[in-house]
């Protein structure tokens, strides 16, 4: 008997515990409610007219029925998502060259002013070509000899000399083409004496001066021709899916705060690097101003707007066995609809589901509600039933309670 008293006194207090913390289930508060309502009829049947109540007369709706659940409902929208990718990235020019010295000699004129703009083919540096100048003179010396021994040979065979034989015509003209080539290399060698602009563009500094030995393969100079500019930067594997509808990104350098500049994805690579996971892109910017230099640092953002989807407030999604879903209202009524969450940001969630847009759905209060429940609005709340009978929550207890009437045919 000690064991089933102990029994009972622990489950006693388990329930009141859990009753503190949770609150009384809503099965055993009806009830109660229920019971209270039944006893406060006996009392006022017992008080008879004297009381002022009637036979039967009791507070509260027949059975004591439960009220519709208040929830906060927002028309279901469709919206846009937008994908936000960011990144960092150096800038290059264009079009970039390095002025290298094909020969090694002694530097007799610089034009290398730093930041001063060159059109193509304008003089650099220049070498000292005196041993050139004089190499070309004599191959073309012997190429006005050997093109004169040939013309002599062919006048002579003209007037019918016979001293000429085929083989000597021959020899004279191989000894012309070889002169001919002599005075090209002579000329090739002259030529490289002159450092000149391979390209139009902007020159960097350069520490050459006169008097200067250059060795072959020095580099003298660099030229930047910044009319536009490549942003060259790095986005993760799950921009793969976007960069073939991406054109279009937006750039703004520390240099200029406060300032975007649009380029044109012109380029990206083919494969993943091995160790970051990421796909190097390059995007061109127009800088016909020349404000931009190359070496800039640019935060570089590529925006992709989605078609519009149905979008929903964070709070109206709910979690269950079978996965995510929304409670919409139906008619006055709670219905439970599947869905699939496809983007999140901030509190609004974009979805997948069969769900017309303006559809009133459940933002708050979704989760104390079972499928067909009633369902009402703190509006529909505010303003009371429609026929302006006061709204009942529930059985009025103490002296209310007397002053209430039950309508003909209640069951007592």
């Amino acid at each position: 008997m000690r064991r089933l008293f102990s029994v009972i006194f622990s489950v006693v207090i388990l329930f009141a515990i859990y009753a503190a913390v949770f609150g009384m289930p809503d099965r055993v508060t009806s009830a109660l409610n229920l019971e209270t309502a039944e006893a406060q009829g006996d009392q006022a049947a017992a008080a008879g007219p004297a009381a002022g109540g009637r036979p039967g007369g009791g507070g509260g709706r027949p059975g004591g029925g439960r009220s519709a659940t208040t929830v906060v409902t927002t028309p279901l929208e469709l919206q846009p998502f937008e994908v936000v990718l960011n990144a960092l990235g150096t800038a290059v020019a264009l079009r970039s060259a390095d002025v290298v010295s094909d020969t090694a000699g002694e530097v007799t004129q610089v034009n290398l002013s730093a930041n001063t703009t060159v059109a193509a083919g304008d003089v650099l540096v220049q070498l000292d070509a005196r041993t050139q100048t004089l190499d070309l003179e004599i191959a073309q010396a012997q190429l006005d000899q050997a093109s004169e021994t040939v013309a002599r040979y062919d006048r002579l065979r003209a007037s019918g000399n016979s001293t000429v034989t085929d083989v000597t015509l021959s020899d004279a003209r191989i000894a012309q083409r070889l002169a001919e080539a002599n005075v090209g290399l002579a000329q090739v060698a002259l030529d490289d004496r002159t450092l000149r602009a391979p390209i139009a563009g902007k020159l960097g500094l350069s520490d050459i001066e006169v008097g200067d030995q250059l060795s072959a393969n020095d580099v003298v100079v660099t030229i930047d021709n910044d009319e536009a500019l490549l942003v060259e930067f790095e986005l993760p594997e799950r921009a793969i899916g976007i960069l073939q509808d991406v054109q279009t990104v937006v750039a703004s350098t520390p240099s200029f705060t406060g300032r975007n500049f649009e380029g044109e994805v012109v380029s990206f690579d083919s494969r993943l690097d091995d160790v970051t996971r990421s796909v190097t892109v390059k995007a061109r910017i127009d800088n016909a101003s020349g404000e931009l230099w190359p070496g800039m640092t640019f935060a570089v953002r590529i925006l992709q707007e989605s078609d519009p989807l149905p979008a929903v407030p964070a709070t109206a999604i709910t979690w269950s066995r079978a996965g995510s879903s929304v409670w919409i209202d139906a008619d006055g009524k709670a219905e439970q609809v599947a869905v699939t969450i496809l983007y999140r940001r901030d509190s609004t969630v974009w979805i997948d589901a069969d769900i017309a847009a303006g559809t009133a759905v459940i933002s708050e209060g979704a989760q104390k509600l079972r499928a067909g429940a009633a369902i009402t609005t703190p509006d529909a709340v505010r303003s009371g039933p429609k026929d302006g009978a006061a709204k009942e929550d529930g059985p009025r207890v103490g002296a209310d309670a007397s002053a209430q009437t039950a309508p003909a045919g209640d069951p007592t």
